[in-house]
């Protein structure tokens, strides 16, 4: 991986403006890469900042939704709980009412966590679907065109939690990941496919984010408690799309519109 991280932010006034600059985000990355190699791999996460970014997508009035390049995207899922793909909780069921029941994608587009398996079964499964989708060798890893993540209070990043044990996984593509704090058991990708992908980036929202933020960027190297100072995309690049809540404890957008930050190894 790189030594340094170059990330750049964009701070939207409120949770709605940050889904149009996802939703936008989305769009226009998914144009390049089925420009350049005919498809988008995109992987998506669970939470209500997504949720509002899909309907965005999925609405017919929203010209999003015809730019999308529907025909050409496979969607995946960064991680997700162990329910039932009906249950209120899934993050599956979320995407599929948000915008998976109003757009046209086929039923071989969508590669779905499988939940309501056994943990472990969920995970080894999901793996095998990534590999034989990506045609994967050895210790090969998937590159989605696309990753999009959250980040909650306590400064996890997809299922891995602070002090668990996903969060020290390298060789494996999927995890069953036991979470005491939740007091369950998630399905996630881990950190080195999360950072193979092409573009990654974060959406944000709330106050009650802001000192997680502040801590994983410009506080000390804690992996263990911050893991998403796990997030180190290959590139070198990392985008993160804020509302003005999340971002308060950051340096302020420069005239461009765009904060900058720099973190060494």
């Amino acid at each position: 991986m790189p030594s340094k991280l170059h990330i750049t932010y964009v701070v939207e006034p409120d949770p709605a403006a940050l889904a149009w600059r996802a939703a936008l985000q989305l769009v226009e990355l998914a144009e390049e890469a089925v420009s350049a190699r005919g498809r988008a791999r995109i992987a998506v996460s669970g939470g209500s900042t997504p949720k509002t970014t899909f309907a965005l997508l999925a609405d017919p009035a929203h010209p999003f939704r015809n730019r999308m390049p529907w025909n050409d995207i496979e969607l995946f899922f960064v991680d997700e709980r162990t329910v039932p793909p009906d249950d209120p909780d899934s993050n599956y069921r979320m995407t599929r009412e948000s915008l998976l029941d109003h757009v046209s994608l086929r039923p071989d587009q969508i590669h779905r966590i499988q939940g309501e398996l056994e943990p472990e079964v969920a995970a080894a499964e999901y793996e095998y679907d990534l590999r034989r989708t990506f045609r994967l060798e050895g210790a090969e890893a998937p590159r989605f065109d696309i990753l999009t993540l959250g980040m909650g209070p306590d400064g996890h990043t997809a299922s891995l939690f602070p002090h668990t044990a996903a969060i020290h996984e390298l060789g494996r593509l999927v995890v069953a990941n036991q979470v005491p704090q939740k007091d369950t058991w998630r399905v996630t990708l881990t950190a080195p496919v999360i950072n193979h992908a092409r573009e990654v980036f974060f959406l944000i929202a709330g106050q009650d984010k802001a000192q997680a933020l502040k801590q994983v960027f410009l506080g000390p190297k804690d992996i263990e408690s911050l893991p998403s100072q796990l997030i180190w995309p290959a590139s070198g690049i990392l985008t993160l799309i804020l509302d003005s809540a999340a971002a308060a404890l950051l340096p302020p957008v420069g005239e461009d519109g765009k904060g900058h930050l720099e973190r060494a190894r």
